[in-house]
């Protein structure tokens, strides 16, 4: 199996009436909270529904955005 890199983040993001933004987070099967991120294009279909029902059921719209580049702040040693 080769070696993945991330080149892309992609949120999905919703705003409050403040105007500030978050990222959306469903409930998975297993009872762990799941944020509306992916780090491939299939993962981005994968999640696409999900939020859908969050713009549905907030009455708000999501919007998915993309992010592209990287700036290493930290390695954390083991």
């Amino acid at each position: 199996m080769a070696n993945q890199k991330i080149e892309a983040v992609w949120l999905f993001i919703s705003m409050d009436d403040d105007g500030d933004e978050g990222i959306p987070a469903m409930m998975g099967p297993d009872g762990v909270w799941l944020p509306l991120l992916a780090a491939d294009r299939q993962r981005v279909d994968d999640l696409r529904p999900m939020a859908q029902e969050v713009a549905t059921a907030s009455g708000r719209e999501v919007r998915l955005v993309e992010f592209t580049v990287m700036d290493e702040v930290e390695v954390l040693e083991p």
